[in-house]
């Protein structure tokens, strides 16, 4: 009992030192917590919506396309309305009702401005039904009754300012059509973002579908007490099994939640995984925290090991204080991990997901987890400094303040550094060396992995020499005050490298990434410049090109040709009897070989677009023993099965089209039928001799009235690669903050414990005539010198890492190596402004002290 009074009298004694540690764990469980407690609500929005969609029985056609997918001739699977009452006259069905999704349609206002959601989320068509009531309500005008109505979705009215009465021209693979607003419906379930809208059946059915008669699937209403699989069996006897797809809600909504549930899993690792390395640098934090404090009461524990105190009990004293840290980060981190989930909510509304704080979902789980690990990080971050404590002799209280320096335990935590960061140099060395992808990850994780520890371990001895160097270029022209603040920041390199290791593993990641970006859009644009023959490629923003628009493409004047490229699915059985269940063949004009110029190791490119002649990747004959003049199996999906004669073997040391077999449209117009030849994914158009700019504006102003396309050159496609890579790394970059502002807090505490540990050295400079505003400016280059030091260690770190991740992408093709040297300067100085701003308030309170009081300091 007086061991905890000890402890909880020690803890509040340095409560404000304690503040910014406490700071450091809030911050890291919040992230962890805020990332379950978001995840969890997405997965109940969405288990709701597609329990709320679900019929409680659904028939659909047998090879219908997955929530997820679009359909590659842009026109959804059907099946017959007669099948309707055949389903409604089966035993335990109270109804049944047809209805008519599509997600292959774009929506444009009389502005020809693009009703679909900006986030991703579909377009969807349909019929409104009766089964549509249980999600939707009219709230404006009524449902759609003829050929000239359509009925919106109230979020999308709200976003485009639409009204009753607007014309609407639906965009779809059967042609274009207009209808005006003749009613605004709400959801009562919460939106994920989707553009909705309906016609009546008749309507839906010939626009969406191509002809009346058919539906996508048929909703089915279960009798009173008859359960669902009852129904499902039922309705198969009467249809003929295996003919149709048949769900029961729960299946149905099963199969939605599959396909978003890979999203979301991949988003809640990721950010678990930056939450992770937030951890980490925290860890840092705690243990100079406590290795500081510690050293700082060394008479105290000297006194308390003098008067009876035993080993274990200081040592208890000490995790006692880490573990109300612990408890009360972890419990303040919880509440604000709920809060951080509620901003994320609200930032996805505001892109068009409207996530309702009413679907809310905090485990029990989730609070389990944060404070578990806010307390463990804790409690074992600081047992080193506290069995350092337990170490301390009775004869301690009889020196000043302070511990001194393990010399043996130095050399040894050198010695072990050295030999780790050697063992992740060798293992990025071999990554780099792999001649497979997957051999080289391992590499290079255990390389990344080791290699940052070995840093960790050898920044101490590291400290002495680097701040020296950059003492001798940054702090000398301060003069006497910048001498001292090399000093001091070498004092303790144990404390120096702690602190800088804990900014290094945010910049390192940091450079790491900006190498890998800058090398992945350098090794395009060098591909494109080599590769890319046609002046312009016209790209889908969603689904395939509609035949209205390759149309406008093609009477497009000022062009040379145009080219149509299509991904076809298909099963490939090679001559040695293996078959490739996911393969796909790219069939387009023979005009590609000029749109894209493709290395031939073997055989004739252009005759891969004759009769029933393909061509395959190198890897794949390299594979599967495939030669020039072999014959392979191909049985498109939803096409005919062809056999189709090897005539080229085409090079797949490319990052365009890597792996890609070609045919051409001509050949695979045999094997499927109109209605089920797949759309165009992308096309491709040469201008002219001298009427590039000429063509370009006539392409553009060609596709106007579809706004879902876009037409780019070389230049424009370049910097769309730029851009797209630069969002992607933007999201991570804030994502790592998180962990760096945990660092800038560990700088703060470094820097506010070192100036309470030289209380009265400072009382004596200042006594002796060292101005405040000195005092002040040695703080904030001692501070600056540590970030300094830091992010040296991380930048070269970070690029050792990303120059070996380089090396394994030159195995996919891309092999340009490009170090962003004005993003590593620019961070690199940027860190100096971190150590600036994290040394405010201590120097600040340095320059407060009384000169007097200070030197009285023990």
């Amino acid at each position: 009992m007086t061991m905890l009074k000890t402890s909880l009298r020690n803890f509040f004694a340095h409560k404000g030192r304690m503040a910014l540690s406490a700071i450091a764990v809030l911050l890291s469980v919040a992230f962890v917590s805020g990332t379950l407690v978001f995840t969890d609500t997405m997965n109940t929005t969405f288990d709701k919506l597609f329990a709320a969609t679900a019929a409680d029985v659904t028939v659909s056609p047998k090879n219908a396309a997955t929530n997820d997918e679009t359909p590659e001739n842009g026109r959804p699977e059907s099946l017959p309305a007669s099948l309707v009452p055949t389903v409604e006259k089966a035993d335990g069905v109270k109804s049944a009702e047809g209805g008519v999704v599509s997600m292959s349609v774009t929506v444009v206002d009389a502005d020809n401005k693009n009703m679909g959601s900006s986030n991703g989320a579909p377009t969807i068509a349909g019929n409104w039904t009766q089964g549509d009531l249980r999600t939707m309500e009219i709230t404006s005008g009524h449902a759609p009754r003829g050929p000239t109505e359509v009925m919106v979705d109230a979020d999308t009215a709200e976003k485009h300012g639409l009204k009753l009465g607007d014309e609407l021209r639906t965009i779809a693979v059967t042609g274009d059509f207009t209808a005006k607003i003749s009613g605004i419906a709400s959801f009562k379930v919460t939106n994920p973002g989707a553009a909705v809208v309906y016609f009546d059946t008749p309507t839906a059915q010939r626009e969406l579908l191509g002809e009346t008669g058919k539906f996508t699937h048929v909703a089915v209403a279960a009798e009173p007490g008859v359960s669902h699989e009852q129904v499902k069996k039922n309705v198969a006897a009467a249809v003929g099994t295996g003919a149709y797809k048949l769900q029961t809600q729960q299946e149905a909504a099963d199969a939605g939640r599959e396909d978003v549930g890979g999203f979301l899993d991949v988003m809640k690792y990721a950010m678990l995984g930056f939450a992770g390395i937030a951890v980490l640098v925290g860890v840092f934090l705690i243990v100079n925290t406590f290795s500081m404090l510690v050293a700082q009461r060394t008479r105290e524990i000297g006194l308390m090991r003098a008067i009876g105190s035993s080993r274990k009990q200081v040592n208890r004293s000490v995790l006692v204080e880490a573990l109300l840290l612990g408890v009360i980060g972890s419990i303040a981190g919880v509440a604000a991990g709920v809060g951080l989930a509620i901003g994320l909510m609200e930032l996805m509304s505001t892109m068009g997901m409207n996530l309702s704080t009413d679907d809310l979902t905090v485990k029990w789980t989730t609070p389990a987890v944060g404070l578990t690990l806010g307390i463990v990080v804790t409690v074992l971050a600081a047992y080193i400094p506290a069995r350092r404590a337990g170490k301390v002799s009775p004869m301690a209280a009889l020196r000043d303040a302070g511990t001194p320096a393990d010399a043996r335990a130095g050399l040894v935590r050198g010695i072990i550094g050295l030999v780790l960061t050697g063992a992740g140099a060798a293992g990025l060395w071999a990554a780099a060396q792999a001649d497979k992808a997957t051999e080289g990850s391992m590499w290079l994780g255990l390389g990344v992995v080791l290699s940052l520890v070995g840093f960790i371990v050898v920044g101490p001895l590291l400290a002495g020499g680097v701040v020296r160097v950059l003492g001798a270029v940054v702090l000398r022209v301060f003069g006497p005050v910048g001498r001292m603040a090399e000093r001091n920041a070498l004092r303790n390199p144990r404390r120096t490298g702690a602190t800088g290791a804990a900014l290094m593993i945010g910049l390192a990641l940091v450079a790491c990434l900006s190498v890998v970006g800058s090398s992945m859009v350098a090794s395009a644009t060098q591909e494109l410049d080599k590769s890319v023959g046609a002046d312009f490629i016209i790209q889908s923003a969603n689904g395939p090109i509609m035949p209205q628009a390759a149309e406008a493409v093609k009477k497009s004047p000022d062009l040379a040709h145009t080219t149509e490229y299509k991904g076809l699915k298909a099963k490939i059985t090679a001559p040695d009897g293996t078959t490739t269940d996911d393969g796909w063949l790219a069939a387009a004009d023979p005009t590609y070989a000029e749109d894209l110029r493709r290395e031939t190791v073997a055989g004739d490119l252009a005759k891969a677009y004759a009769k029933d002649a393909m061509s395959v990747g190198d890897d794949f004959a390299g594979k599967h023993g495939v030669k020039v003049g072999d014959t392979l199996t191909v049985a498109f999906v939803n096409g005919k099965t062809a056999r189709l004669k090897v005539a080229a073997i085409t090079s797949d040391d490319t990052s365009i089209d890597q792996g890609a077999m070609y045919t051409s449209i001509a050949t695979a117009e045999r094997y499927y039928t109109p209605e089920r030849m797949p759309k165009n994914v992308m096309m491709f158009a040469k201008a002219e001799e001298g009427k590039a700019e000429e063509a370009y504006e006539s392409l553009k102003d060609s596709l106007a009235p579809y706004p879902q396309y876009r037409v780019l050159d070389q230049t424009d496609f370049k910097q769309d690669l730029k851009d797209q890579i630069g969002q992607l790394l933007n999201i991570v970059y804030g994502l790592l903050a998180l962990a760096i502002i945990v660092a800038v807090l560990g700088v703060v505490n470094t820097l506010a414990l070192s100036v309470v540990e030289r209380t009265r050295e400072i009382g004596l400079m200042r006594a002796i005539g060292l101005s405040r505003r000195q005092l002040r400016r040695m703080i904030r280059l001692e501070s600056v010198v540590i970030a300094l030091f830091g992010a040296l260690l991380g930048l070269g770190l970070g690029m050792g890492w990303g120059t070996a991740a380089q090396k394994l992408l030159a195995l996919e093709g891309l092999g340009v190596l490009e170090i962003p040297w004005p993003t590593i300067l620019t961070v690199f100085v940027g860190s100096a402004f971190v150590g600036l701003f994290a040394a405010l308030v201590p120097a600040f309170r340095a320059g407060r002290m009384n000169v007097l009081n200070a030197i009285a300091t023990e």
